[in-house]
C-alpha cells in the first residue's frame, strides 16, 4: 500500500493516536459507567459520546478557522479547544 500522498508526520502520528485514545477512552467510560442522555443549552439531549463528537467537530472548525485567519503559532488555537471543550462538557 502506498501511502506517500499523506504527509505522515509526527504531529499528525499524535493527532490520530489521541482521537483513538479518546474513543477508546469513551467507549470504557460507557461501559463501566452508562450515562442516561442529559438536556443542556442546546435543549437536545446528549451523552458523553455526543459531546465529544461536538468538541471534536468544533476544535476542527476553531483550528480551520485559525489557520485562515491569523498568522499566530497554533498552540492558541489548542487553548482555544481547550476552552471550547471544558464548555461543551459542562453545559451542553
Amino acid at each position: 500500500m502506498n501511502l506517500t500522498w499523506m504527509a505522515w508526520t509526527a504531529p499528525t502520528a499524535i493527532f490520530f493516536a489521541t482521537i483513538a485514545c479518546l474513543l477508546l477512552i469513551f467507549t470504557l467510560l460507557a461501559i463501566k459507567y452508562p450515562e442516561t442522555p442529559r438536556r443542556g443549552i442546546l435543549t437536545i439531549e446528549t451523552t458523553r459520546g455526543d459531546r465529544l463528537f461536538i468538541t471534536l467537530l468544533g476544535s476542527a472548525f476553531i483550528n480551520s478557522g485559525w489557520l485562515a485567519m491569523s498568522d499566530l503559532p497554533q498552540w492558541w488555537a489548542l487553548g482555544i479547544c481547550a476552552l471550547y471543550a471544558a464548555a461543551v462538557f459542562r453545559w451542553v
